[in-house]
């Protein structure tokens, strides 16, 4: 059911918005196929490495009709072609469309394209074919169930409806292209109810990284199957194919025994269900495309490599090859569990996208979950989580699960929070000094390999610190905790380690006054509000820890150090209207004094790199620009109900300044010799600006005048967080206006490189608007919205085990566990304190509740809420009606 501010419709791609569109069809660190908004499969990343662009062959789906025993129609289950009718520059340009889009086969005239991630749906029209078709796909995306959201397959629905007055015999056809060679076969599959065709390697001995299999299966009652398309030179085999397709009835079984010779096209093979429609009847067909490459090559060389690695290159399983023996039990397993995994896939999906909130915010949240179904993610063996930040065509953009970067998302946390925690225990486990606690902001794999000389940063080095307490706010786990405290401590404590090269904070004065790399890939001299909102933030929420773990003496040494660096930072870096970095450009001392430490991270000299003699400068510095991230430990902080870091009114003027200097009505009115991520027409914020009356430095920051997605999610949350809710809205919806499938891909936000895992800061768009609060260690979540759709208010939250929706209406709130489990002590709504609450804990005898400060509903004993289940609350203190109207903040 959808919602005025967020109507399904909003979600449709037509005409020319199909024309980036590459929907992702895959599992948690499994690769991806990619759906084109016209219905081609492209994109197949399936090999444990990124290929965009690829097509495999000319797989693909289509759909016939006979009457009488004569072919009516028959038609690609494509719509209209939308590339480059030149061809494709490195894909034969000059050679005009690529076959492979099987653009110059009949296709659909129109279609229509529904994405709300992650199910894709494409209904094509076209009035020569008699009958509508409707192609449905999806992976399993289940919160709280990582595994069921991790299976290597692509599921299709193929929906057909005979619109015509006659009945008619239909065909649904799938043809898969075998991607392995001629050191491979095909075999034909009949088991455990489906029946389909297998493309395996022959002669890899288990282990190798080239062995795989690729299988289309289908379980619908009259199944033919084509073991392999003609094989011919120059065009014989599509023309051959086509004239089967033609000749109407079940398609006959082909087999070579031989090798193949050359020719144009790589070997094939068809799948095809058959079955008669009455006039006005329906009928769905279910197409599985499963893949199963099981040993991951490290193909890439890090930093940390040694001789040895470069010559060996070391291997790994997939985590979903410790699942599954091989492909075809994959295959068996997703028809048996179909429908379970489809009924929760598409509770979620339509859980997610009926929120009450702008629909830029939904959008920009849901589409980038997908992120998490791409090459940017693996699961390595033991089902530990990593990622990229993000993807070249053939291969992964800057390794290592990049703590600086992995900062701002905020999807994996609480929709799949153990996967979360295993990257926290990685890091500390593989990445850190035991000596002096500094951690590399990049993990090397295979896990255990030596850590990376690159110095630490610090926006990484406390990131981790301010996400350990975040996920043991989520989990309620203690113990978990104390098993990671060490650790913890460690990282908060590198700031004054006389072994710190660079001498963060080596007075324990609760303020960076050293060399301090960050996410911006060079290092800034001097105090900033920036980065020591990170480290104040880590002081923070270590002291919050030491105290739930009994670490007195840590307690009380972090919370000293905090309210020390919070005052110096709030009296001596705001400058009336933004906060700045403290640094005076013209003296190098700071660069003289680390001139004989650690080599920089950027190949160079101090000097080279941070002397500009022409100048007479510091290079690569803030100085009294306004930065996008300027309060960035306040973002986290909100978020993870740590309370405040700078002062609250500071921070708000502080915002308005970053609001009305960077955020850009035209890129296109702006200079940006850095990389283009909007232009002419469209709207973004720009990382860094200097006011009228502020010096810029002749040099600046690095990425100065670029639009990071992550940092404008977070800007744009962060507004909202503090009243600012227009002005927020704005911002989401300016990047998701880029990405509206006419230039861009909505389901592939870039930065360096496709797919890029800072965009995942969406998701605290929904947190924030939601007004989500959480401490599972006492059993608390809470909510205070933002927003309101007419006279209701619709939230989605995930929380450790269970996840669903709240509803508010006036005087009534419904907390909804659609799925996993929930257990709370206690529940916090927007309620006046004092006022009285009658409360129905699923079909429990109503109870009374007088509320206490802040809302919160404390239960006489814990409360087990299992899937399907929901707590009602009735109370004349529960109102909406002040919220404003979410449609009204879209403008």
């Amino acid at each position: 059911m959808s919602t005025p501010s967020s109507p399904v419709s909003a979600f449709r791609y037509d005409g020319e918005r199909q024309k980036e569109i590459s929907f992702p069809l895959g599992g948690i660190g499994t690769g991806s196929i990619g759906l084109s908004g016209g219905g081609r499969l492209i994109d197949w990343e399936i090999f444990n490495r990124p290929n965009k662009g690829s097509t495999n062959g000319f797989s693909h789906f289509a759909v016939r009709a006979e009457r009488g025993g004569k072919v009516v129609d028959a038609r690609i289950l494509n719509g209209p072609f939308l590339g480059a009718a030149s061809g494709d520059a490195g894909n034969g340009f000059g050679f005009g469309a690529r076959r492979g889009y099987l653009t110059s086969m009949p296709h659909f005239a129109e279609c229509r394209f529904d994405g709300r991630f992650p199910v894709a749906e494409v209904e094509f029209h076209d009035a020569r074919f008699p009958g509508v078709a409707t192609l449905r796909a999806f992976n399993p995306l289940i919160p709280m169930q990582p595994d069921d959201s991790s299976l290597p397959a692509a599921f299709f629905e193929i929906d057909i409806e005979n619109t015509g007055k006659a009945a008619a015999d239909y065909t649904v056809i799938g043809v898969l292209g075998n991607p392995f060679g001629s050191s491979s076969r095909t075999v034909a599959v009949t088991q455990d109810g489906w029946s389909g065709a297998r493309h395996e390697t022959q002669g890899k001995p288990a282990g190798d990284p080239g062995e795989g299999a690729l299988l289309l299966a289908c379980d619908a009652e009259d199944i033919s199957v084509q073991r392999q398309l003609f094989r011919g030179a120059w065009f014989d085999m599509p023309e051959a194919y086509w004239n089967d397709v033609l000749r109407g009835g079940r398609f006959e079984d082909r087999r070579y025994d031989g090798g193949r010779w050359a020719r144009r096209d790589p070997d094939h093979t068809l799948v095809a269900a058959h079955f008669p429609l009455a006039p006005g009847e329906r009928r769905r067909v279910r197409f599985l495309l499963a893949w199963y490459v099981p040993t991951f090559v490290k193909y890439w060389e890090s930093e940390s490599s040694n001789d040895t690695e470069k010559r060996t290159r070391p291997t790994w399983r997939n985590h979903y090859a410790t699942l599954f023996p091989d492909v075809g039990t994959v295959t068996s397993t997703a028809f048996r569990r179909w429908s379970s995994l489809r009924e929760r896939t598409f509770t979620f999906r339509d859980a997610f996208y009926q929120q009450t909130l702008p629909r830029s915010v939904i959008d920009a949240a849901g589409a980038n979950i997908s992120i998490l179904k791409t090459p940017t993610v693996l699961r390595l063996e033991d089902g530990t989580f990593y990622g990229w930040e993000g993807l070249h065509s053939t291969w992964g953009v800057c390794e290592g699960s990049c703590t600086h970067v992995w900062n701002y998302q905020q999807t994996l946390p609480f929709l799949f929070p153990s996967l979360e925690r295993s990257m926290r225990e990685a890091d500390f486990r593989y990445n850190m000094d035991p000596q002096t606690g500094g951690m590399s902001f990049r993990l090397q794999l295979p896990l255990g390999s030596p850590r990376t000389s690159v110095r630490p940063c610090v926006d990484g080095q406390f990131g981790s610190v301010l996400k350990t307490y975040r996920d043991w706010k989520i989990s309620g786990d203690t113990t978990w905790l104390a098993r990671e405290w060490p650790a913890v401590k460690a990282a908060i404590g590198f700031a004054w380690h006389e072994g710190n090269p660079d001498r963060w904070d080596p007075e324990k004065t609760g303020v960076l006054t050293g060399r301090q790399h960050h996410t911006l890939d060079m290092e800034l001299f001097g105090p900033n509000s920036w980065l020591n909102g990170f480290y104040l933030g880590a002081l923070k929420a270590g002291a919050r820890m030491a105290a739930a773990l009994g670490d007195v003496s840590a307690h009380d040494e972090y919370s000293a150090l905090f309210e020390r660096g919070r005052r110096w930072t709030n009296d001596n870096l705001f400058n009336g209207t933004h906060f700045v970095q403290r640094i005076d450009l013209a003296d190098r001392t700071p660069i003289d004094r680390f001139a004989s430490g650690p080599d920089a991270i950027v190949e160079g000299s101090m000097e080279e790199l941070y002397w500009s003699e022409e100048h007479g400068q510091v290079r690569y510095q803030i100085g009294e620009g306004c930065l996008v991230d300027q309060v960035i430990g306040q973002w986290h902080a909100d978020l993870y109900g740590l309370g405040d870091i700078f002062d609250r009114d500071k921070v708000v003027t502080a915002l308005r300044t970053v609001y009305a200097r960077n955020f850009k009505e035209r890129l296109g009115d702006i200079y940006n010799p850095c990389r283009v991520y909007g232009f002419e027409d469209e709207a973004g914020t720009v990382i860094c600006t200097w006011p009228e009356g502020t010096s810029k430095p002749a040099i600046p920051v690095p990425y100065a005048q670029e639009t990071f997605h992550g940092f404008e999610y977070a800007l744009g949350s962060t507004l909202m967080q503090h009243g600012l809710l227009f002005e927020g809205t704005k911002v989401f919806r300016a990047v998701r206006d880029r990405y509206d499938g006419s230039r861009r891909n909505p389901w592939n936000e870039m930065e360096c490189g496709s797919n890029y895992a800072r965009s995942m800061a969406a998701y605290a768009g929904v947190l924030v608007l939601s007004g989500f609060t959480f401490d599972l260690t006492r059993g608390y979540i809470g909510f205070d919205p933002k927003v309101r759709s007419g006279e209701e208010v619709c939230v989605f939250w995930a929380i450790e085990n269970g996840w669903g929706l709240l509803r508010l209406r006036r005087g009534e709130a419904r907390l909804i566990v659609l799925g996993g489990s929930l257990t709370i002590r206690e529940l916090g709504l927007p309620l006046n304190a004092g006022v009285t609450a009658k409360v129905v804990i699923a079909s429990a005898a109503n109870s009374v509740i007088t509320v206490q400060p802040g809302g919160i509903l404390k239960f006489p004993a814990p409360v087990d809420m299992m899937e399907g289940r929901e707590i009602r609350v009735a109370s004349e203190g529960l109102r909406i009606a002040h919220l404003p109207e979410a449609g009204e903040l879209e403008g």
